[in-house]
């Protein structure tokens, strides 16, 4: 599947705005960690792209509906990795796609709701802010702090590490992630 075919899926299960952008920072990390770890690039990005894909229509069903859609289409490998890319789910993250699913997800989100809050957006975000944020739990409430730990701890980085690789990527796509 490329990534022509991931967005259609996507935009034919979700319309709203806010998730359409976080499917597309998910998909901004995931490439450039693929960059980063000598990985598939299009393969990391379908992948971020689609991760919550169902999440909207289908909340009570999440992720089994995007799982079973990509596994129709033969993307056993992505699939695996949607289907296990919260580590509450219980399923084995073996691939380094597995593990980078959980590092970008919820981290991503929070780190972009830390942006939005700001005069300057993304830009002249520093780890330091974002971790004082993180332990403010009735900031960004629903983000789960834990898995965004063992999200980084997959990866073998600090929590800090992963915030220093994922701020430049969303910085570098700040006008069309409305992070200006």
């Amino acid at each position: 599947m490329n990534r022509s075919e991931a967005r259609q899926l996507l935009e034919s299960l979700t319309e709203g705005e806010s998730l359409l952008r976080h499917a597309r920072t998910v998909e901004l990390v995931m490439e450039a960690m693929a960059k980063h770890f000598g990985e598939d690039e299009e393969k990391f990005a379908v992948t971020g792209l689609l991760h919550d894909a169902d999440y909207e229509k289908y909340p009570d069903q999440h992720p089994n509906v995007i799982v079973e859609k990509l596994r129709e289409q033969g993307e056993d490998e992505i699939a695996h990795a949607v289907a296990g890319h919260y580590t509450k789910w219980n399923v084995p993250r073996n691939s380094m796609l597995d593990k980078c699913i959980v590092a970008a997800d919820e981290l991503t989100g929070f780190i972009v709701a830390s942006a939005l809050i700001r005069p300057t957006k993304i830009e002249g975000l520093k780890a330091k802010s974002v971790l004082k944020k993180f332990k403010t739990a009735s900031f960004a409430a629903s983000v789960d702090r834990e898995e965004c730990r063992k999200g980084a701890e997959m990866l073998g980085w600090e929590l800090r590490e992963l915030i220093d690789f994922i701020i430049p990527v969303l910085e570098a796509n700040k006008e069309e992630l409305q992070l200006v």
